[in-house]
């Protein structure tokens, strides 16, 4: 089985893929977190690799920059691969004032300028939530391994370079956490096929200081973010009544 896009064979991705932007981050985890990784895809050097986490089978890939082009993979991931969890790793830059460089923030909803959404809801607002039951796993492992994170609303940008000067205001006043480039996608695709995504990233600029993160600051604290990331997708699921 092959996609325009993925040459791995049928079978060859988990039920539960992490999806960071970058191919190289997706090596890196493959690396760095899983036990028997192997390189299952490779057109046009976007990574992927499956391997065990604690025993389960997991898989990681990247998508590239932004919802036109990670849209393209979870698609084809979820339609032609039968995955049926998507969980995002990836940087976002921070809104809110209190957060810091290293933070994590985990989107429960994900705003957005792109018209993807609309094109696949018939030109009607869609609210772009993630799955409750993988936030709920992710909270609960976050408190066990002692790790703070902020749940909230994301703004998924279609442009890096943003021309839209009050912006950044008008996203503060809506109490908007961080902007980054995909969650909206995921969670449109997501909603789309039945399957369940969630997005967390990790404050690698700030918007109001404009500070940056180093390449070095950059890996270490995305690995806490990994590692809380993949203790949730091997853990039970989390009980609920209401």
């Amino acid at each position: 089985m092959t996609t325009p896009h993925i040459d791995a064979p049928e079978g060859a991705f988990a039920e539960t893929v992490l999806v960071p932007g970058d191919p190289l981050r997706a090596q890196f985890i493959a690396d760095t977190f899983l036990e028997r990784s192997e390189q299952v895809t490779g057109v046009r050097n976007m990574l992927g690799f499956t391997g065990y986490y604690q025993d389960k089978r997991l898989s990681v890939m990247g998508v590239g920059m932004g919802i036109p082009s990670a849209c393209i993979y979870y698609r084809e991931l979820v339609v032609e691969y039968g995955v049926r969890n998507l969980v995002r790793v990836g940087s976002c830059g921070a809104v809110a004032r209190d957060l810091s460089l290293g933070d994590i923030v985990v989107g429960m909803g994900a705003c957005t300028d792109s018209g993807v959404n609309r094109l696949h809801f018939r030109g009607y607002d869609f609210a772009a939530i993630c799955d409750y039951g993988l936030l709920a796993n992710l909270t609960n492992v976050a408190r066990k391994q002692g790790v703070a994170m902020r749940v909230g609303n994301l703004f998924s940008s279609d442009l890096f370079y943003h021309p839209d000067t009050e912006l950044l205001s008008l996203l503060e006043q809506r109490g908007i956490l961080g902007i980054e480039m995909e969650a909206a996608g995921l969670y449109g695709v997501c909603a789309e096929h039945g399957v369940k995504g969630l997005a967390l990233c990790t404050v690698s600029d700030h918007l109001h200081t404009e500070e940056r993160m180093s390449p070095a600051d950059r890996e270490l604290s995305f690995e806490k973010m990994v590692r809380v990331a993949l203790g949730a997708c091997v853990s039970s699921p989390v009980e609920h009544t209401g």
